[in-house]
């Protein structure tokens, strides 16, 4: 299973009344796993009535693959969330957020070392063999490096990919995040990704602050997404074509028609790449 290559956008319960009564053209709806876990409920409830009209993205954002070891428990919740949606995509992030019984509330990032890599795709096999399914494995946004790191982050990704047979989440915010934190340029790092193992992109916006030595960007998902993002995005389907793609907005929720508008420009760029492919 795989999403359509159209633009979806983050589930809020607060939208489903919205939802519900304009139908809105979209090509489907993601959900944090972690949101839904419980046994029943009003999220659940509405979250079928959504699963029967749309395509469904579950993400999440606990399995904590860059950990010593995985929470076998977790796992199996992960497992039993899937079993019941049969989403037509899965993805968690390149991150580590626990350390034993310490759960931590980010997403951390790790050295990209050939030790790192080996517990990375030992932990990616472990959930694609419990799940029964493709995981897509995404990027991070991160605020330092590590001075024992081997391998560019590029490489690092597709190195993975290759040996797992995951695939890879591309979030253009992070990129440009990292990228600005960072001092790198976020074209070179995309004209390094390996897009043809894509199989979902991420947009969000992000919060910026200002330090004696720079700008410092927060992946922070409670705003637009920022216009050298959208740039980045455009990028990233002239070189790819159309690609599902997430709006996400995950703190701050504005009112339905404002997240709208956000997905109907992403579905305006994916239209006009799928019609300049149609003219060649």
């Amino acid at each position: 299973m795989s999403l359509p290559p159209q633009t979806g956008v983050g589930f809020k319960t607060q939208h489903f009344d919205a939802i519900r009564a304009t139908s809105p053209d979209l090509g489907f709806f993601e959900v944090h796993a972690e949101n839904f876990m419980g046994a029943g409920g009003a999220p659940h409830a509405m979250l079928t009535a959504l699963r029967r009209d749309y395509a469904l993205s579950i993400h999440g954002v606990g399995l904590s693959i860059g950990s010593a070891s995985l929470d076998k428990d977790h796992l199996a919740r992960v497992k039993a969330l899937c079993d019941r949606y049969q989403p037509d995509s899965f993805s968690e992030h390149l991150a580590w957020s626990s350390h034993g019984n310490e759960y931590l509330n980010d997403l951390l990032p790790l050295p990209y070392t050939r030790e790192t890599l080996a517990r990375i795709c030992n932990h990616v096999d472990q959930i694609q063999d419990v799940l029964g399914r493709r995981l897509l494995l995404e990027n991070p946004a991160t605020y330092v490096t590590f001075t024992d790191s081997t391998i560019p982050e590029t490489e690092f990704l597709t190195m993975i990919a290759r040996r797992t047979g995951c695939g890879l989440l591309l979030d253009v915010n992070n990129v440009f995040v990292s990228c600005v934190n960072h001092r790198a340029d976020p074209l070179d790092w995309l004209d390094g990704f390996p897009l043809e193992l894509v199989g979902e992109i991420h947009l969000g916006g992000h919060d910026e602050e200002d330090l004696p030595s720079g700008p410092l960007l927060i992946d922070a998902h409670g705003r637009e997404v920022a216009e050298p993002v959208w740039a980045l995005y455009g990028h990233a389907l002239d070189r790819a074509g159309p690609l599902p793609t997430l709006v996400e907005w995950d703190n701050d929720v504005p009112e339905w028609p404002v997240l709208k508008a956000e997905a109907d420009r992403a579905t305006s760029m994916l239209t006009d790449r799928r019609l300049h492919a149609v003219a060649q």
